[in-house]
């Protein structure tokens, strides 16, 4: 008895139109729209000794955010 060791390589699979197309641009838009909300609603309420702080750590949040949920895609 002998036996034959057959590699077969699978072919990669395309991803699927959705993938390529749909999911980026829902990704990048859904992203867009949080940055964007998120920073102004920093803005709205101008609490008195927050300064440029507030929107700037508000936008960084949501940018962190956006990449830890969506940067896969």
């Amino acid at each position: 008895e002998t036996m034959v060791d057959i590699d077969i390589k699978a072919k990669p699979l395309q991803p699927h139109w959705y993938e390529h197309y749909v999911q980026p641009c829902v990704a990048e838009l859904l992203g867009s729209a949080l940055f964007i909300f998120i920073g102004c609603l920093s803005v709205v309420e101008d609490t008195e000794g927050t300064g440029r702080l507030q929107p700037a750590l508000a936008h960084g949040l949501a940018l962190g955010l956006t990449i830890a949920i969506l940067g896969d895609i």
